[in-house]
């Protein structure tokens, strides 16, 4: 699995540890004009001003026994670690989890979902689909496509139909069918539109008359290939819903993932799964340290040299 992280995000990896790798290099100490220059690779790499900041100023403040690589390393963990909250669900047979699943159109919300079912079902859960997304005909397909393959029940109605409808339905067939985890989807709603969250709003209402504490998990889906246009849809969704876990998908497909600094800075949410991959196995559950040994290797635990 870690190879595969390591794969994932090479793209990130050549343009940061790359550039890291000029401007620090095993060096003990650097001048004014290197920090600017460290700064500036970070906001290109979309580490975000935040945590480019904290970054920038644990160099700027490290003791005489620690170098900037190390100083770096250090507070990218620390940055990333409180993150580090996988989802867990109740064993089998201890009644309904809903999981409900939101995100712009194109950040891979369906994909997302269908890994998240596989996974469950072969830990040995009784998974249910709702398709959610009436407003595209092609997504409620591409759903139903996915229950086919993975032999897993899918809830739908026609193109159209109302969102909450279906996903109330959902809730019922999945209480009556003994069903342990039900993962409802929903229309890739553009941030910017206001109808399109009220109606969002809705959905998560009608699943609390099911079950007051739920949904158990509303996770949002973000498209590591934004930048920082990630972190404006994350502040739309988070200020519609109250949204309890990110996933970061498309890490392989951009040099841009130091998004995932600048995501754990802003908002501190649990970072449930990252995709580094098109295989099941690429999406993986969040590890702060894993990641960013995966992203710096032996960058940290170079050799001092006095520069």
């Amino acid at each position: 699995m870690f190879s595969r992280l390591k794969a994932g995000i090479a793209r990130t990896r050549d343009g940061l540890l790359g550039g890291l790798s000029r401007l620090i290099g095993s060096r003990t100490r650097l001048d004014a004009a290197t920090l600017d220059d460290i700064e500036t690779l970070l906001l290109r790499s979309d580490v975000g001003v935040r945590a480019t900041t904290r970054l920038v100023d644990a160099v700027r403040k490290i003791s005489s026994k620690e170098t900037p690589a190390r100083a770096i390393e250090r507070e990218m963990r620390a940055i990333l670690a409180p993150c580090e909250q996988p989802l867990t669900f109740p064993a089998p047979g201890s009644g309904l989890f809903v999981l409900l699943v939101v995100g712009v159109n194109g950040v891979g919300k369906t994909t997302t979902i269908a890994k998240m079912a596989r996974r469950l079902k072969d830990d040995g859960y009784k998974v249910m689909l709702a398709a959610g997304d009436t407003f595209r005909a092609a997504a409620v397909e591409q759903l139903r496509t996915w229950g086919e393959r993975l032999d897993i029940p899918v809830v739908a109605q026609a193109p159209g139909a109302d969102p909450a409808a279906v996903v109330f339905d959902a809730c019922q067939s999945a209480k009556s069918r003994g069903i342990d985890v039900l993962i409802a989807d929903t229309a890739g709603r553009l941030h910017t539109q206001d109808n399109l969250m009220a109606e969002l709003s809705k959905v998560r209402r009608v699943i609390g008359k099911h079950d007051a504490s739920a949904p158990h998990e509303t996770l949002l889906v973000l498209d590591a290939t934004m930048g920082q246009n990630a972190i404006n849809q994350a502040e739309q969704f988070l200020a519609a819903v109250e949204v309890t876990g990110l996933a970061l998908t498309k890490l392989d497909g951009t040099a841009r993932g130091g998004v995932i600094f600048a995501l754990a800075e802003r908002f501190g949410l649990p970072l449930r799964f990252i995709g580094v991959g098109e295989a099941a196995e690429d999406l993986q559950v969040f590890e702060a340290a894993s990641f960013v040994e995966a992203l710096l290797g032996d960058f940290g635990h170079a050799d001092a040299e006095t520069a």
